[in-house]
C-alpha cells in the first residue's frame, strides 16, 4: 500500500440536502490546496513590512514588557499576579512582573497583568485591581529620545510613577531627569510581540488603517495569483478569515471594512480558474489560542461557551451568503483551537451548532480543527456522526524540541514513519475525512540544502496524498510561500 493511500480526503459520499441547498459535490481528488496566510487575516512575520508606518510600531497591542526601576534595581511586579499594590521588590522577572499592553494611541497604553487586571491610580498608591480600562488606568509611556528603552511613565493625574521603596510605588512625582538614581527612570524590557490584524489596524489608526489595509488587500493577492496557482496544479485555496468580517463593511473598532470585497473577489478568481474555495475562520471574538493569527489583543485565549452563540452567527454569515457559489468546497468553523484552554465539551457543543448552520444552507463540507496539544483523534466519534465532515490536522516539523536536533533524513523518516501513521489510525476509523490543512517545507535545520528541501517537501506530498493545505501561497520567508517554492523549482506538483 502506497502512503498516499492512507488519506482519503472528499471522497464524494452520500448526502441529499434539501432542495434550496446549492450542490457541491464535483470535487476533482487529489485535492492540492495553498493557504492565503496574511491577506484577509495578518501575520506580520510573514510580510513585515506592513508595520513599518506605525509609530512606536515595538509598542503594539499586545506587547509584553517589564520594568526595571534604575533607582533599587528591582522590576516592577503586581503583588499576587493581580487583584491588589504594584510594588518594585523583584530582583528577577517572570509573570508578575510583565505586564501586556493595550493600545490607547502611539503614545497612551493600559497595562494588563498577569490576572487579567489593569494597573491603575489608587488611594494608597498605584494597584492592579480594576477589570475595565478606564483614564485611571491609562499611562504615557514617556521614552528617553537617546535610548528609547529607557522610559518615565506618565499617569493620568499628569505626575510620574515612581517606585518610592520596594513596597510603595505611587504616581506623584513632578521631577524631570533622566538619572540612574531618578525614582522615575525605568529600564523597559520588551519580552515579546504580536502583530496581527488587532496589531496593524489598531496601531494606525481609524484614520491611516482603511487604506494601508485596502491597498493591502488589493495587492497581496490578485486575479494573476489565481491564474499561477490553477497553472501550477493547485485545485483549491484555503482563505482565513476573521469574525469581524460578517459585520462588513462596518465592523467594530479597531477593524476596518474591505475584506468582505476581497473574498467576494476570491470566489470570482476560483470560479474563472477552475478552482475551489475553502473559508476557514481563523481568528474567533476572544480568540481560541491566543495568537495573532487568531486576531487576539493581548495575546489571552478568552473565548469559552459564553463566546458560542456570537461565533456560529459568523458560520450562519458565511453559509447564507457563499451557498450558491459553485467554488465553495467547504466551512472551517474554527482554526486551530488550543487545549486545554478551549475545552472539549465546549468546543463539541460549537462544532454541532457550527454544522447544523452551515447545512441551513448549503451540503459543502464542514471542516473540524483538532484541539493543538490534545488527542488528535477525540472529534473521530463525533465526526462520524455527521455528514460531510473533515478532521483538519497541522503538520509542522516545527515548534517543538523533538525536531531541533533531527538530521534532514531524520526529518524525512519522520514523515514516512510517524506522520503517515497517524494518518493510517485516522483515515481507518470508519473511512474518516482528514485534511493536512496547513504544512511547509521549513524545518528545524540552518544547513539544509536545495536539494534537502526538495526531498523534505516531496515526502510530504507523498503522505499527505489527497487532502493537503500548504502554508502559504506568499510568505517573506521563503521556504514558506508555495509560489516562491514552484518558482524555484523546490516543489513540483
Amino acid at each position: 500500500m502506497t502512503y498516499v493511500a492512507f488519506v482519503l480526503f472528499f471522497c464524494l459520499i452520500s448526502c441529499v440536502p434539501s432542495s434550496s441547498h446549492a450542490q457541491h459535490t464535483d470535487l476533482k481528488l487529489p485535492l492540492k490546496a495553498v493557504n492565503l496566510g496574511n491577506w484577509l487575516v495578518t501575520e506580520g512575520w510573514m510580510k513585515p513590512s506592513l508595520f513599518n508606518g506605525i509609530t512606536n510600531k515595538d509598542l503594539l497591542d499586545g506587547t509584553q514588557v517589564q520594568f526595571l526601576s534604575t533607582k533599587l534595581n528591582k522590576y516592577l511586579s503586581s503583588e499576587n499576579g493581580g487583584g491588589t499594590a504594584v510594588v518594585a521588590n523583584r530582583p528577577s522577572a517572570s509573570g508578575w512582573e510583565t505586564l501586556r499592553l493595550w493600545r490607547v494611541n502611539e503614545s497612551y497604553f493600559n497595562f494588563r497583568v498577569f490576572k487579567k487586571q489593569f494597573v491603575g491610580l489608587g488611594s494608597q498608591g498605584v494597584e492592579a485591581v480594576s477589570n475595565t480600562p478606564t483614564d485611571s488606568q491609562t499611562f504615557e509611556i514617556v521614552r528617553n529620545d537617546a535610548d528609547l528603552n529607557r522610559v518615565r511613565l506618565k499617569a493620568a493625574n499628569g505626575l510620574f510613577l515612581q517606585a518610592q521603596s520596594e513596597t510603595l510605588v505611587t504616581a506623584h512625582y513632578a521631577g524631570s531627569s533622566w538619572d540612574d538614581n531618578d525614582p522615575s527612570v525605568f529600564k523597559m524590557k520588551i519580552v515579546k510581540s504580536l502583530q496581527g490584524e488587532f496589531q496593524i489596524t489598531n496601531g494606525y489608526g481609524p484614520d491611516k488603517a482603511p487604506k494601508v489595509m485596502q491597498d493591502h488587500w488589493n495587492s497581496y493577492i490578485t486575479e494573476e495569483d489565481f491564474n499561477f496557482m490553477s497553472a501550477n496544479g493547485l485545485t483549491s485555496v484555503r482563505i482565513p478569515v476573521g469574525w469581524w468580517i460578517a459585520q462588513d463593511p462596518n465592523p467594530p473598532k479597531p477593524f476596518v471594512g474591505g475584506s468582505l470585497q476581497a473574498l467576494g473577489r476570491a470566489f470570482t478568481w476560483a470560479e474563472k480558474y477552475g478552482m475551489k474555495v475553502i473559508v476557514d475562520l481563523h481568528a474567533v471574538k476572544a480568540s481560541q489560542n491566543g495568537n495573532e493569527h487568531s486576531g487576539a489583543r493581548d495575546g489571552y485565549q478568552e473565548w469559552g461557551d459564553s463566546n458560542i452563540d456570537e461565533t456560529v452567527a459568523v458560520i450562519e454569515f458565511l453559509a447564507a451568503r457563499y451557498t450558491r457559489r459553485p467554488s465553495l468546497a467547504a466551512i472551517e468553523l474554527m482554526n486551530e483551537p488550543v487545549a486545554p484552554g478551549v475545552t472539549f465539551d465546549a468546543l463539541t457543543k460549537y462544532y454541532k451548532a457550527g454544522y447544523d448552520a452551515v447545512r441551513r444552507h448549503t451540503n459543502a463540507y464542514v471542516i473540524l480543527s483538532d484541539r493543538l496539544g490534545a488527542d488528535s483523534k477525540e472529534f473521530l466519534s463525533f465526526a462520524r456522526s455527521l455528514d460531510r465532515v473533515v478532521i483538519d490536522v497541522h503538520y509542522y516539523n516545527l515548534f517543538s524540541k523533538e525536531f531541533n536536533s533531527m538530521t534532514v533524513q531524520q526529518n524525512i523518516d519522520f514523515i514516512y514513519h510517524e506522520r503517515s501513521s497517524e494518518l493510517s489510525t485516522l483515515t481507518s476509523a470508519n473511512g474518516s475525512l482528514v485534511l493536512v490543512g496547513e504544512w511547509t517545507a521549513e524545518f528545524a535545520r540552518n544547513d539544509a540544502s536545495e536539494e534537502d528541501y526538495q526531498r523534505f517537501a516531496r515526502a510530504q506530498l507523498d503522505v499527505y496524498g489527497r487532502g493537503w493545505g500548504y502554508w502559504a501561497y506568499k510568505c517573506a520567508q521563503n521556504h514558506w510561500s508555495l509560489k516562491w517554492m514552484i518558482e524555484n523549482n523546490y516543489i513540483k506538483l
